[in-house]
């Protein structure tokens, strides 16, 4: 049976979408490449028609899980109220529902302690997209220029990615609210012009 050209391109996209969720919902290490493609009703030998390693897909699926998260910063800003666009971005990485969903929510909040064990051909991509990330949603920050405004979304994103994962960790949930709540508060202000 032949497949349409697109065929390919689409397989290794749901391969991409999917390995973006279940690396951030369950760690890189936590992902068996045979349980991810028989999810997808794809073979194990398969995976090799689209990616040389786990590594290589990790990379793709951080970089899609950064652009994910861009698309949902980037709805937020627009429908915030004008100069609302910093409290929409804080609002939205630091609430209950991304800190509940991390499979659907930042790859640096999900996957950062791990990012820094991997192999530097694989960091050297993640980088890439970050900073791409970086470069979307930087112009909703203060600054006197790009370069500040970069900076200040690195720091921003940073922290906001810690208190994620503290709040995250705690078993409380009234402590989980109050962490996010105090976060929201300190950024906002700390960010505010």
């Amino acid at each position: 049976m032949r497949y349409p050209s697109k065929h390919k391109q689409e397989t290794r996209e749901r391969i991409v979408h999917a390995a973006s969720r279940h690396f951030r919902g369950r760690g890189g290490k936590g992902v068996a490449i045979s349980d991810l493609m028989g999810k997808l009703d794809l073979t194990h030998g398969g995976f090799y028609r689209h990616f040389g390693s786990k590594e290589q897909l990790l990379a793709e699926a951080v970089a899609k899980g950064f652009e994910e998260s861009a698309k949902r910063f980037t709805d937020a800003v627009e429908t915030a109220p004008s100069g609302g666009e910093l409290r929409a971005i804080v609002e939205t990485y630091l609430s209950l529902e991304h800190c509940a969903n991390p499979a659907d929510g930042c790859p640096l909040a999900a996957l950062g302690s791990e990012i820094a064990r991997y192999p530097r051909a694989v960091r050297v991509k993640i980088d890439r997209a970050m900073r791409e990330h970086v470069d979307k949603i930087a112009r909703f920050l203060p600054g006197r220029n790009k370069s500040e405004r970069e900076r200040n979304c690195l720091i921003l994103f940073s922290g906001m990615a810690g208190a994620l994962n503290v709040a995250r960790a705690t078993a409380d949930p009234g402590l989980r609210k109050s962490i996010l709540q105090s976060a929201k508060e300190f950024y906002i202000k700390a960010f505010s012009e």
